[in-house]
């Protein structure tokens, strides 16, 4: 990597390069426009994707010798070009033509492959109409692609296919044709059975992914080449003269199909003499011979070679080393990418289809308003709605850009907005602010295009208004017509677990470490910031990685200070086992109101239901109430007693009201509903075992006595008691601690298998399977591995197996951590490492310590005298009778 083009802060400043920008009636016409994000698998190849489209549609200096130094054009920041790998979403606008000759705006957005960065998918696919999935055609469908569909899938979004590195198979496995053939088509086969997985089973038949129907393309991009069947059937037509439609050639070029030159017709059985299909006949041979020629460093034949194709290659490319003539030589046999773009044109919705189906997926405002309507429609008349999802640092980071979708309306500089946060609801408007539009431009990768406007259907770079704004914004007009609504907030598939604590160096220097502490938060999707009460400030991230690069740009980029970290640890839940042994009960301080509960387990499956979404407090009643009586069997009474979900209202634990108008008075306790929701959202926050949230719980009021006074029921006496209340229930329903889990991907040869065993068991792992890779030497092991016991894990990994084993891990689930947190009779030695059973009171135990709270759960802080009263008598009770 040249480090003389990155500057201090890791920013691109080198030459730019020169092209044809995008016209204004191509822009304005949404039909013409396709707002994409290129998603696949690590190392799928997308980087170098992006490569080959902005080369054929750029002047790029010596394009040929790219070949042998990719210049990953996407990848701005000089981290990602010294680990070679993508850490940020990149978006660049291209003016691309098809096979027709006609031209379309392609706005692409490259997202990171790595596991942890899952958040920068998240955020590309919410600005976009559909999802271009590159695959590695050796090694097929991996833990990214999967998590790339599940992505697309919860998004909406339609799906077209690149495989990639198709040359992989022909210059490192050497495969024959025919099994190349075999190995292509596994890979597609692969990809559907995602498909089929994770969308839903109305519109199957529609999203089947098939070369024949136009949505798969093919491509080497490291060498400048990709087709289609179509295309390759132009290509075919034209160097052989074929009379035949393209068209008709192309659907004969996929499946079991032979060609028998004797009646020069296509048959589903091969010929009586035998032969290959059509696809390697007509695909693959001729696309080996290049390869073949090439690689055979004979001039003279490549010359014969490509007079016979009908090309010419410059004098000087004969005198170039094999890998620059080999991408020379492709890209004049290819041509451009038309037939990918034909991909892009046919397979996914254009930018104004596209937007009716994110207005209707995710505005939360009515969907028959007039604004609604406007951005249905992609008006670049109507008022303005900007939906804004990343932020980009400024060069010298001292600020940040918002990159938004214009719904409808029309944004230029100077124009004032007002930004609306993820907390603005039209009853509070507190979370939104008024800001002048400083500058309008289009990302494009390493630079950006000053626009005099951005209309409906396009993606911006807006400057001037990131004061407000921390993760997501909704744009509006500063006097709008109607009542103003936001988009939703982002959800992501993962959590962030892991944790870390930072300190400055020199104390002084603190106001700077939390002031780029703010900028980090704004800069990384799903990054968590918090201040304990003991006074660290703790971040919470994905995994290894993705902190190591937050810490990277804490340190260099916004806060320019040196900053001390603490050992990584790891974000706990707490949660229950049991119902409550008893009814539990608080009272109020004044002694006027009393709440009593209980605690149990939810449903199996339930909690992640909730995290995801698929059953919301947004909801009606019996919107509700249907849901839970179909697939968790509740009876109407309980499925209608629901109150609340939390922490937040999407958080994993429920609170129920049990109790019967017969023996509670109804109306005094909808009277305090409110503060006893709070106290259960306080307590479901901020657990009694460690402080960590709850999960997987559901509280039952069984019980209330309310104050008719009103000012003997207020918020200051019932929401603590509430609280108090959820604690004791907890408490008394065997409660134990959950640690996250991750799923981890290894690709090893076979004999490293049995060392990957032994390190995983050590790391209380577990192998769920272990399967060879169709067509490679290579295996595939899948495993469970605790969040805490990973760190180090690839490290201990790569040094068992001699550097051969590469992981990839992601969050998965949660899961009981062994032994009991309240077990007193477990002995914590110093410097030894706690045995399996007592591994959650040594979790419990040494959380609480860096917290700054005492070793063990204060019972007496959370019953009240009466209580412990009638615990007391319970067990006077239970040991009278044995």
């Amino acid at each position: 990597m040249d480090e003389s083009l990155y500057d201090e802060f890791g920013n691109y400043v080198g030459p730019e390069l020169s092209g044809s920008e995008a016209s204004r009636g191509l822009l304005a016409t949404p039909e013409l426009c396709r707002n994409v994000t290129l998603a696949g698998h690590i190392h799928a190849g997308k980087t170098l994707l992006m490569d080959m489209l902005v080369e054929q549609t750029h002047v790029v200096p010596d394009a040929a010798a790219l070949a042998d130094a990719p210049m990953r054009y996407t990848d701005t920041r000089a981290d990602e070009q010294r680990r070679g790998i993508s850490i940020k979403a990149a978006p660049v606008s291209l003016v691309v033509q098809g096979l027709s000759g006609k031209s379309y705006v392609a706005s692409i957005l490259d997202a990171p492959g790595h596991l942890d960065f899952g958040d920068e998918l998240s955020v590309s696919l919410r600005l976009s109409d559909g999802m271009l999935l590159a695959v590695d055609a050796a090694e097929g469908a991996a833990a990214g692609t999967e998590r790339a569909v599940r992505a697309a899938a919860a998004e909406g979004l339609a799906i077209a296919l690149v495989v990639t590195k198709v040359d992989r198979l022909i210059t490192e496995l050497k495969l024959p044709p025919a099994d190349a053939y075999h190995k292509l088509r596994h890979v597609v086969e692969e990809v559907n059975a995602l498909v089929r997985a994770h969308y839903p089973a109305e519109g199957a038949a529609d999203r089947v992914l098939d070369p024949r129907r136009g949505n798969v393309a093919f491509a080497a991009p490291l060498y400048g080449w990709s087709f289609t069947l179509e295309s390759f059937a132009v290509l075919q037509s034209e160097v052989q003269r074929l009379a035949l439609d393209p068209r008709e050639l192309a659907r004969r070029l996929w499946g079991d199909l032979w060609y028998h030159a004797d009646v020069r017709a296509f048959r589903r059985a091969p010929p009586a003499g035998g032969g290959d299909r059509s696809f390697v006949q007509f695909v693959l041979e001729p696309l080996y011979k290049i390869y073949a020629t090439v690689l055979g460093e004979d001039d003279a034949a490549v010359r014969e070679l490509m007079a016979e194709l009908g090309v010419a290659l410059r004098p000087a490319a004969y005198g170039a080393n094999v890998r620059p003539l080999l991408k020379e030589a492709c890209t004049a046999v290819f041509g451009s990418a038309a037939g990918l773009v034909e991909v892009l044109v046919r397979s996914l919705p254009s930018a104004r289809a596209g937007t009716a189906t994110k207005v209707a997926r995710w505005y939360t405002g009515p969907q028959d308003s007039e604004a609604a309507g406007h951005m249905r429609a992609c008006n670049p008349r109507g008022p303005l709605a900007v939906y804004v999802t990343k932020l980009f640092p400024t060069a010298d980071a001292t600020a940040f850009d918002l990159f938004g979708r214009v719904l409808s309306g029309t944004v230029k500089p100077g124009d004032k907005v007002r930004v609306l946060g993820e907390a603005y609801t039209p009853e509070d408007e507190e979370d939104a602010a008024t800001a002048t539009v400083t500058g309008v431009w289009a990302a494009q990768g390493r630079a950006r295009q000053p626009l005099a406007r951005a209309v409906a259907g396009n993606w911006v770079l807006l400057g001037g208004l990131d004061a407000t704004v921390a993760k997501t914004a909704t744009l509006v007009p500063e006097f709008g017509a109607e009542e103003a609504y936001i988009f939703a907030p982002l959800t992501f598939g993962a959590q962030a677990v892991v944790k870390i604590a930072t300190e400055p160096l020199n104390p002084s220097e603190l106001p700077k470490m939390v002031e780029g502490l703010r900028k980090l938060n704004k800069s990384y999707p799903m990054l968590v910031t918090k201040v304990e009460e003991s006074g660290e400030h703790t971040i919470f991230g994905t995994g290894e990685l993705y902190l190591d690069s937050v810490m990277k740009d804490l340190r260099e980029m916004y806060a320019e200070v040196e900053v001390k970290v603490a050992d990584p640890v790891v974000a706990f839940c707490e949660t229950v086992v049991e119902t409550s042994s008893l009814k539990c009960f608080a009272e109020t301080p004044n002694k006027k109101n009393k709440i009593t509960m209980i605690a149990e387990p939810l449903e199996k499956g339930l909690a992640e239901d909730i995290e995801r979404g698929a059953v919301s407090m947004d909801w009606t009643r019996k919107e509700i109430s249907t849901f839970f009586q179909s697939k968790y069997d509740w009876d109407i009474l309980a499925a209608r007693s629901i109150w609340a979900f939390g922490p937040d209202n999407s958080g994993p634990n429920i609170l129920m009201d049990d109790t019967l108008p017969s023996e509670v008075d109804k109306t005094l306790l909808n009277a305090v509903r409110e503060s006893i929701v709070q106290g259960f959202q306080w307590g479901a926050r901020e657990g009694p075992l460690c402080d960590e949230p709850l999960r997987n719980c559901k509280f039952k009021i069984m019980d209330a006595v309310v104050a008719p006074e009103p000012l003997h029921r207020g918020g200051g006496q019932v929401i603590p008691t509430a609280r108090r209340a959820c604690y004791s229930a907890f408490l008394m329903a065997t409660p134990r601690l959950m640690e996250p889990v991750y799923a981890v991907e290894i690709q090893t040869p076979a004999d490293c298998i049995a060392a990957i065993y032994n390190v995983l068991a050590k790391r209380r792992g577990h192998v769920t399977a272990d399967v060879p890779r169709p067509g490679t030497p290579v295996f595939l092991v899948r495993a469970f591995l605790p969040v805490i016991e990973s760190f180090g894990f690839e490290t201990d990994l790569r040094y068992h197996t001699q550097g051969q084993a590469f992981c990839l891990s992601a969050f998965d689930h949660w899961q009981i951590v062994p032994g009991d947190p309240l077990d007193r009779s477990v002995v914590l030695r110093p410097l030894e490492p706690a045995p399996v059973q007592a591994l959650a009171r040594d979790f419990m135990v040494k959380t609480r310590r860096r917290k700054g709270m005492s070793d063990d759960v204060s019972v007496n802080k959370y019953f009240d005298d009466p209580m412990l009263l009638e615990l007391a008598r319970q067990d006077a009770e239970l040991n009278a009778m044995f």
